[in-house]
C-alpha cells in the first residue's frame, strides 16, 4: 500500500552558489560523510550537482513521510538530514537508507520500502520517492 509520494526539483546554480560560500556548513550539516565522498567520485566530476540531486531526494522523502501522515501532527518536529542517506548499490542504483530519529518514527508505519528515482538535467535536477508500506 502507498503510505507517501513525494517530489522535489533543485535550481543546481543556486545550490551549487549555497556550496560554494565559504561561510556556509550546509555540506557538511546536510550529507553524510558517505554522500560527499559518493559526489566527489562521479565520472562528472562535478560534485555539485550529484548533491543537488541527493538533496532533492532527502526532500522528496520528507514530503512522501509527510504526506503518509495527513492530519497528524508531524513526529519530529526538526529532522536531521544526514539520517536520510541517499545510497548507491555497486551498479549505481539509488536507494534511501535512513538512520537515527527517522529512522525510529517511520517504524512506527511497520515495515516500509522506500523508491527513489533520481534525475539531472542542468539547470535542474529532482527526485521522486516513493514511501510503500508493506503487508
Amino acid at each position: 500500500m502507498i503510505l507517501g509520494i513525494g517530489f522535489d526539483l533543485v535550481g543546481v546554480p543556486g545550490f551549487r552558489a549555497q556550496l560554494a560560500d565559504p561561510a556556509t556548513t550546509f555540506r557538511e550539516g546536510t550529507f553524510t560523510a558517505r554522500e560527499r565522498a559518493d559526489a566527489e567520485r562521479r565520472a562528472s566530476g562535478d560534485p555539485s550537482l550529484h548533491l543537488a540531486v541527493r538533496f532533492a531526494a532527502k526532500e522528496a522523502f520528507l514530503k512522501a513521510w509527510s504526506s503518509a501522515a495527513f492530519g497528524r501532527a508531524p513526529a519530529l518536529a526538526q529532522v536531521d538530514l544526514r539520517e536520510v542517506e541517499v545510497v548507491s548499490d555497486a551498479y549505481g542504483r539509488p536507494s534511501l537508507a535512513l538512520h537515527g530519529a527517522v529512522a525510529a518514527q517511520v517504524a512506527v508505519h511497520g515495515e516500509v520500502r522506500l523508491h527513489v528515482s533520481l534525475t539531472h538535467d542542468e539547470p535542474t535536477c529532482g527526485a521522486v520517492v516513493v514511501l510503500e508500506g508493506v503487508r
